[in-house]
């Protein structure tokens, strides 16, 4: 197998406005949210009818008929049909993991391009019927003769006629992400007007964001819809403390709607390629992929659920002996504003960094100036799918704004894992 090292640039991002489930994006799916974004991620590169390496894209919230969702992306789209395609599910950094799966082939010279992304929607669940009705109807269809058929047929009850709903729980411990988070910002002693604080300073960033044009080229309309509508410039601290705590609804709830992740519906995508490609076919480079490390916690045994992104980083700088501060911008995801203050915190403590990270001190606190600079998922929302590809985009861009520099990327998601990943220029 080559290892040829190549460097991995980032050619450019884009996504559909991120908008709340069942409103704008009712009744579309995954497949047509990604035909679109792909489509557009071409025609903004000029690669209508070219055959790329790989297209890697994934989603939470899928149905057995997506089962080839990659492949269906690429044909629907004006993409060379000979391009190849996987899928990926990693939870919510599943367009993170996508971009470090094809940003490690392209870097051992297996292919020179390629395209990571992903989506998700809420809007259009995948309902399925009860597991009871259908082994009863995979034995009707077996049945050999009409009397074993009609026997098969009165087998069934009304009780098995009721749809099964996915829930976003944990399977292992029947918790939400929220009722988990709330947990841990009890565990590490977070204030509800803190969480509300990062809340509503993600809300006007994002704002003032779209006001100074930032998001012209890396978001474009979709549906009618032509930017994220979550985002509230007018959010304030007096307004998010007037809303009820909406997992723990007893005194001691901090978490709410305000400083928590709406259910989201939406799609991004990034364009990948190796330097010779990019200057070949006159792409420009925004930034290079420097290094992506995925990690788990044990969250069935009592640590945070949301806990692993932490691990993450601190493996990602030992690897590439580098400093929490060395950063020029932190793209850290939102999923619930506790989240990411439970996990600066765990940074900052020396005995978790010891006897959880394994690290000889503590990592230290972060410029949190540098974090999050154009908003976070709280103000844009969160697709599951998604996310990854909107903070790559964002910090790409953010860093070719700059002219050099790094960034970090700090992804959380369900089953206790987390995904960190290094950008630079």
């Amino acid at each position: 197998m080559l290892n040829l090292q190549q460097r991995v640039a980032i050619v450019g991002g884009i996504r559909i406005p991120f908008v709340r489930s069942f409103r704008e994006y009712s009744r579309t799916t995954n497949l047509e949210m990604l035909i679109a974004t792909i489509s557009e991620l071409v025609k903004k590169f000029h690669l209508e009818g070219q055959r790329l390496g790989e297209v890697a894209v994934g989603a939470v919230m899928t149905s057995s008929i997506e089962w080839n969702i990659g492949r269906e992306v690429v044909l629907g789209s004006n993409l060379d049909p000979h391009t190849p395609a996987f899928n990926v599910q990693r939870a919510c950094a599943t367009s993170l993991e996508t971009l470090n799966l094809v940003a490690l082939k392209i870097a051992a010279g297996q292919i020179e391009s390629g395209i990571a992304g992903g989506s998700d929607t809420n809007s259009d669940l995948p309902i399925m019927i009860q597991r009871a009705l259908a082994w009863k109807l995979i034995d009707l269809n077996q049945a050999k003769s009409v009397g074993e058929r009609v026997s098969k047929l009165l087998s069934i009850r009304p009780s098995d006629l009721a749809p099964a709903y996915p829930a976003i729980v944990e399977p292992r411990t029947g918790m939400s992400m929220g009722q988990h988070t709330e947990k841990m910002v009890k565990d590490w002693g977070i204030s509800r007007a803190d969480q509300d604080q990062l809340a509503m300073e993600s809300h006007h960033k994002a704002a003032k964001a779209y006001d100074e044009g930032f998001y012209n080229d890396l978001v474009f309309s979709f549906k009618g819809v032509a930017r994220d509508p979550m985002v509230r410039a007018d959010t304030t601290l007096d307004k998010l403390a007037k809303l009820k705590p909406a997992f723990d609804k007893t005194e001691k709830g901090t978490l709410t709607a305000g400083n928590s992740t709406a259910f989201t519906d939406g799609a991004g995508a990034i364009l990948l390629a190796s330097e010779a490609f990019a200057k070949d076919h006159q792409l420009p480079i925004q930034a290079f992929v420097q290094d992506v490390q995925a990690t788990a916690v044990d969250h069935v045994h009592g640590a945070g659920l949301l806990m692993a992104p932490a691990a993450a980083v601190a493996q990602l700088l030992k690897r590439n002996n580098m400093k929490l501060q060395d950063f020029d911008f932190y793209e850290i995801h939102e999923a619930f504003a506790g989240q990411v203050l439970c996990t600066l915190k765990a940074w900052e403590s020396e005995a978790y960094c010891k006897n959880v990270l394994g690290l000889e001190g503590p990592l230290g606190s972060i410029d949190r100036n540098k974090m999050n600079v154009k908003g976070g998922s709280l103000a844009l929302g969160h697709p599951f799918g998604g996310t990854g590809a909107r903070c790559v985009g964002t910090l790409a861009k953010l860093l070719e704004q700059k002219g050099r520099g790094t960034g970090l990327i700090s992804i959380c998601t369900g089953g206790g894992m987390g995904v960190a990943a290094i950008l630079n220029r």
